[in-house]
């Protein structure tokens, strides 16, 4: 699509009244992500894209401030962990910088594509690296969770947070496979009860959900931990089934 006029040229179109683009523009071409993720993480997304667009930014400055965010919530979350398990340090504090930092990283990750969209300033190498700087922050979540439980609950089997760590990997994998040519979707209803269901799978609700319990309940994060492994393993058989059966045909 054109591109929007960028900082460059913007002296130079004024005399030519052509519109610069509003927050509207920005997430009128977002990618979704979920019932959450769409109301939410998408809308601050287009908020800071045009906050982007008016510095004259890259998409990749956004998605670089996205992983040094994400990794910093969550290192914070993996050095203070112990601590918090022993009375230390409030689990308040530590809980409140996940739940903010990882939302504000995730709005980020949506900004750096609305404004490559809208602007027309993607590139192949733009999008290697957000993928590579997506899986950096969700190794390091996936890391600072894990850490968290074993610290509330030391009797933590290992293999859980084995299994956790392998399995979350899925949302990753299926969302870059749904970028491609052959995209296909098991449940393509978008009625709000199914919307509602496929909550469990929007990347924004579960860090939410993630980022309220370490704010409010550390000691279940366990719980977290093992949920999230049972709906991503079933999810990962799922469409395996799913993929599996549409190739037979």
């Amino acid at each position: 699509m054109a591109g929007w006029p960028t900082m460059s040229t913007r002296s130079t179109s004024r005399s030519a009244d052509v519109p610069l683009p509003s927050t509207k523009d920005f997430y009128r071409v977002n990618r979704g992500g979920g019932l959450f993720s769409e109301a939410l993480s998408q809308r601050i997304g287009a908020v800071f894209a045009l906050v982007g667009h008016r510095l004259g930014l890259a998409p990749t400055v956004l998605t670089l401030a996205n992983l040094v965010l994400g990794l910093t919530a969550s290192v914070t979350v993996v050095v203070l962990a112990e601590p918090v398990a022993a009375g230390d340090v409030p689990a308040w504090a530590v809980g409140l910088v996940a739940l903010v930092g990882w939302q504000v990283a995730y709005a980020l990750d949506c900004a750096d594509g609305q404004l490559a969209r809208v602007t027309g300033r993607g590139s192949p190498a733009g999008a290697r690296v957000d993928v590579l700087c997506d899986v950096a922050a969700q190794i390091a979540l996936v890391t600072a969770l894990g850490t968290t439980a074993v610290a509330q609950r030391p009797a933590t089997p290992v293999w859980l947070v084995a299994l956790f760590a392998g399995t979350w990997m899925v949302n990753l994998v299926t969302s870059v496979m749904q970028a491609g040519p052959n995209a296909a979707s098991m449940v393509t209803s978008t009625s709000l009860p199914v919307r509602l269901i496929k909550l469990v799978r929007d990347y924004g609700a579960v860090i939410f959900v993630a980022g309220l319990v370490l704010t409010v309940a550390p000691a279940l994060t366990i719980w977290v931990v093992a949920a999230f492994t049972l709906v991503n393993g079933g999810f990962l058989l799922a469409s395996i089934a799913f993929s599996a059966r549409a190739s037979l045909r």
